[in-house]
């Protein structure tokens, strides 16, 4: 099957039926509520930017199984240029976009897949690889959108998954059947749930034996039965509700997070990755980890974006010249550049593993989430700076449309006499959005949460980075130990 138009995926969209709620009503038509379509639009740049000429070397790859070209969102990575290539493409739609455009996890999911169902085939015999390697194609034969779902509510987190009260708080396994397994359980803060067609589920942590029936990994339709999906909010979301699109700052895109109910789901075998091998949870996590820290490039095109935008107030505002203005923006080039380093750097120094799939570094793709979690920050902070109490005080678009109020606001939110008021509010509700509104989520506190926790990259860190080894070097040069060499 080619490439699906964006059209088409809308479409595809379209045909699933699911039980979402949102704002305490069930949702019958997702693709067309304003509330949820921005973030479908995001996903179907996916698709668009697939289509063009300019962007085909990075927005798509050849399958290594069919030979076929593919989005690259569905590709498992055989070379450095690919992991490469993987960073360049969350900058690219980070920056068209402005906001999380959602596929990234369901990309790392199937690329950690690929290395731990091998794995586990090696030590166990089990065909978990083949049965991968064929949902794998039928994904990339029909351009599909994967939900990677790790995140489960977790309950009493001092108390691993068997020992809680309520079982269900992580997502396990509560009966097998001669075709498969019932699970139960929720998957939370899943972005872009409702916008893709097919949920991969796997463990949140390492596991011990006891926690087995906990260590399962599986992929369903996302409109499997038994499966509810519970829309979650956003800061000033019924913004896009309102008439006019200019108080949105952003009306085109947007991204979304669900939680996802499991009520005793039904997953046939050949959709099942792991089932009780509960080492193999953890070889799972890490990877699926490293990738998605990796793939947190999508931050320096939002931050391209809002660096954009605050250039533009600057000028609107006729400070631009101002050296303390120029100092603020340089440091905001300065670390969104470090970012984009950071991504680069970790799929340079990548490496192959069975079965042939390229891995990033691990101890450069924590370092690059650990600055994720601080640098967007600083930036955005820069941007209020510059922006000006305006950013938050700005009448609404019903009264710069109404005939009487509309010209007060016309003449005093006018800066430079050449730029009209309108333009002046148009930017600075786009660094709102970025900054505190709905595309803050994806800005801002995805990149503190979002593929764990600042404290779980510190972790990573620490054990990747060699510190005896550091010692050794120390200790030679100051003939504390004998120079070898």
């Amino acid at each position: 099957m080619p490439l699906k138009t964006p059209a088409e995926y809308i479409e595809s969209i379209r045909a699933l039926q699911r039980t979402v709620y949102l704002f305490g009503q069930k949702v019958e038509n997702t693709v067309d509520n304003p509330i949820i379509k921005p973030s479908l639009n995001a996903v179907a740049m996916t698709y668009a930017l697939a289509q063009k000429d300019e962007y085909k070397d990075i927005m798509t790859a050849t399958s290594h199984i069919t030979g076929n070209v593919i989005n690259r969102f569905t590709h498992i990575h055989q070379s450095i240029d690919d992991l490469v290539k993987k960073s360049k493409m969350g900058r690219l739609l980070g920056s068209k976009t402005g906001c999380c455009f959602q596929r990234c996890v369901g990309m790392d999911a199937l690329n950690a897949l690929s290395m731990t169902t091998y794995a586990t085939d090696q030590k166990y015999g089990t065909q978990y690889y083949h049965r991968f390697l064929k949902y794998l194609q039928y994904v990339q034969d029909n351009d599909l959108v994967c939900d990677g779902a790790m995140t489960d509510p977790k309950g009493d987190r001092s108390l691993p998954p068997h020992k809680q009260e309520d079982p269900d708080l992580y997502l396990h396994v509560v009966r097998e059947t001669n075709d498969g397994i019932i699970v139960r359980g929720a998957k939370a803060h899943q972005t872009g749930a409702l916008n893709s067609h097919e949920i991969i589920v796997m463990p949140t942590i390492a596991m011990r034996p006891e926690d087995k029936d906990y260590a399962v990994t599986f992929a369903v339709p996302s409109d499997t039965e038994g499966i509810i999906y519970i829309y979650g909010r956003q800061s000033c979301d019924t913004r896009k509700l309102e008439k006019y699109t200019i108080d949105q700052g952003n009306a085109l895109f947007g991204g979304h997070e669900a939680l996802i109910v499991f009520d005793d789901v039904f997953v046939p075998w050949d959709r099942v990755f792991m089932y009780k091998e509960h080492e193999f949870a953890g070889h799972l996590v890490e990877r699926f980890a490293a990738y998605h820290r990796q793939s947190y490039a999508c931050k320096v095109g939002v931050g391209d974006v809002l660096i954009g935008a605050t250039q533009t107030i600057a000028e609107y505002n006729g400070i631009d010249r101002a050296s303390h203005v120029k100092d603020k923006i340089i440091e905001m080039i300065h670390l969104n550049e470090t970012l984009y380093c950071g991504s680069i750097a970790c799929a340079s120094e990548g490496r192959r593993e069975e079965p042939g799939t390229y891995m990033v570094n691990t101890l450069l793709a924590n370092v690059h989430k650990q600055n994720v979690t601080r640098f967007p920050y600083e930036i955005a902070r820069l941007a209020q700076d510059i922006a000006g109490g305006a950013l938050v005080t700005l009448p609404s678009a019903d009264d710069l449309n109404h005939p009487e109020a509309g010209k007060w606001i016309k003449k005093y939110f006018k800066a430079k006499s050449d730029i009209p008021a309108e333009h002046r509010i148009r930017i600075l509700r786009l660094v709102e959005n970025i900054t505190m509104g709905t595309a803050a989520v994806g800005y801002l506190t995805e990149s503190m949460h979002g593929a764990g926790s600042p404290q779980a990259q510190r972790i990573m860190i620490a054990r990747e980075s060699n510190v005896k080894e550091k010692q050794t070097l120390a200790k030679r040069l100051a003939q504390i130990i004998k120079n070898e060499d």
